[in-house]
C-alpha cells in the first residue's frame, strides 16, 4: 500500500472543501470498499478524508412519511430498524442479503451506493480494463463475463453494479442528498448511477468531492408489502447474479401500482420502467406478469456465457410478482 495523508474535517461543508483543495483525495467512512481497492492497488488516493463521523447515523420519520437516512448509518442498523422493517421491508430484505454481518456493521449506507464493481478485470491490476484505465480496452467481452452485464452494456465495458441496496432504493425512487463545491443539491434515483456508455470510469453523476449525506425514501403505502430476492453462486456472502425489489399494489385482481428494479444485469440498478407501465391497470395474473416481464427483457443484450441470466432474471421476477399478489 502506498503511502497517503489522512484527515479528519469537523463538517461536511470542511470535507468538501479539504476534498477540492487536495489533488486525488478520496472520502473514507467505513471503508469496506475502498480499503480492499487501495490494497490491490486499483485505487492510490494521495489524501483520504475521514467523513465517519460527519453525517447523520439515523433513520428519522418526517410528518408525511419520508424516512430520511443519514449517510452515516450502518447497514446493519438500516435492516433492523422498526420503520424500515414495517415501510419498506424490501430495503430491509436487500441489506442483510449482502455481505456478512462484520461489513454490515461496518459500511455505511452512503458508501454502499458508492461501491465499485467487481468485476475480475477492473480489481486484477495485471489486466486491461477501461474502468479502471481508459482506453486499454474491456476483456471481459470476450473473458469472463458469466456475472457481467445484459443490459444497458456498451462495447467499452460490460461491468454490473454491485449493491442490494441500491436496487431496493431505485425501486423505491430514493433521493440522494449530496454536499459540492456549490453547496447542497438532490440526486434522484434512479439517476445517481450511469450507464458506461463511452466513459465507464464515471459510475454516477457526482463531480470529483461530491459527498453523500443523506438518502430520502418518499411514503408509498403500497411497499409495506414488497420484497427482495436475490439469486447467488452460493448463499451467503456472494453478490448477484440476478436480484429483483418489487412491491406491487393489486386490488380487485388488477394491478393499480408496481415498483420494481433489477440487480446484477447492468451498470446501474435497473428501474423496471416499462414492465411497470405495462403491468399497472393489467390483470394481476401469472400471464400478464410474464408479458410485462419479457417486454422489459426485450431490450437484454446478453453475451454467450451470460445469456442464462435473460430467462432466470423472467423466471425470478415472475414468481416474485405472483407471490405479492397472492399474498395481497
Amino acid at each position: 500500500m502506498r503511502p497517503f495523508a489522512y484527515l479528519r474535517p469537523a463538517d461536511a461543508p470542511s470535507a468538501v472543501t479539504a476534498s477540492a483543495e487536495r489533488p486525488n483525495t478520496m472520502y473514507l467512512a467505513g471503508g469496506t470498499n475502498l480499503v480492499d481497492l487501495m490494497r490491490l492497488g486499483v485505487v492510490s488516493p494521495e489524501v483520504l478524508v475521514d467523513v465517519s463521523r460527519l453525517s447523520a447515523d439515523a433513520v428519522e420519520e418526517g410528518p408525511d412519511g419520508t424516512l430520511t437516512i443519514g449517510a452515516g448509518v450502518r447497514n446493519s442498523d438500516l435492516a433492523a430498524d422498526p420503520l424500515v422493517r414495517r415501510r419498506h421491508p424490501m430495503l430491509a430484505q436487500s441489506v442483510l442479503a449482502g455481505a456478512s454481518g462484520q461489513i454490515r456493521n461496518m459500511a455505511t449506507v452512503g458508501g454502499n451506493l458508492l461501491q465499485r464493481t467487481r468485476c475480475s478485470y477492473f480489481q486484477d491490476v495485471t489486466k486491461p480494463c477501461n474502468k479502471r484505465l481508459p482506453g486499454t480496452g474491456c476483456p471481459a467481452r470476450e473473458g469472463d463475463h458469466r456475472n457481467l452485464a445484459i443490459l444497458g452494456h456498451s462495447e467499452s465495458c460490460v461491468a454490473t453494479h454491485p449493491s442490494d441496496m441500491a436496487v431496493a432504493l431505485t425501486a423505491l425512487g430514493a433521493i440522494v442528498h449530496v454536499r459540492g463545491a456549490d453547496g447542497p443539491r438532490t440526486v434522484p434515483m434512479p439517476g445517481l448511477h450511469r450507464l458506461p456508455g463511452d466513459e465507464p470510469e464515471r459510475d454516477t453523476v457526482l463531480d470529483p468531492g461530491d459527498l453523500i449525506t443523506a438518502v430520502e425514501v418518499p411514503p408509498l403505502p403500497f411497499a409495506a408489502r414488497s420484497r427482495y430476492r436475490k439469486v447467488r453462486d452460493r448463499a451467503s456472502f456472494a453478490f448477484a447474479v440476478v436480484s429483483v425489489a418489487v412491491a406491487l399494489d393489486v386490488a380487485d385482481g388488477v394491478v393499480r401500482d408496481c415498483r420494481i428494479a433489477l440487480g446484477g444485469v447492468a451498470h446501474v440498478p435497473w428501474r423496471a420502467e416499462t414492465a411497470e407501465a405495462a403491468l399497472r391497470g393489467s390483470a394481476a395474473t401469472e400471464a400478464g406478469f410474464a408479458d410485462a416481464v419479457d417486454a422489459e427483457l426485450a431490450a437484454a443484450r446478453p453475451l454467450p456465457d451470460n445469456a442464462f441470466k435473460v430467462p432466470l432474471a423472467r423466471n425470478v421476477l415472475v414468481r416474485t410478482l405472483i407471490d405479492l399478489a397472492e399474498a395481497s
